[in-house]
């Protein structure tokens, strides 16, 4: 995975649970943990605005590019 999502880590630094999280920011607690778990295949800007203003994060303290072990990323099949 290129993308990489620290939410667990930013969960666990604010103290606060997954469900509370969803709670809070008004989606299931399925779709968040999709996102927790890296299965996302995209987030919507609504939604990382959300958790960013209950997390009082940055977008990056949430999501972190990680490159593939063999150096090349997916955009480069493309071409």
């Amino acid at each position: 995975m290129a993308i990489a999502v620290k939410l667990d880590d930013l969960l666990h630094d604010r103290r606060m649970t997954l469900t509370e999280l969803a709670d809070r920011v008004g989606i299931t607690l399925a779709n968040l943990s999709i996102l927790k778990t890296g299965k996302a295949k995209a987030v919507r800007f609504s939604t990382l605005e959300a958790i960013c203003a209950t997390l009082r994060c940055q977008p990056g303290d949430l999501l972190e590019y990680v490159e593939s072990p063999e150096g090349a990323s997916h955009a480069e099949d493309d071409d």
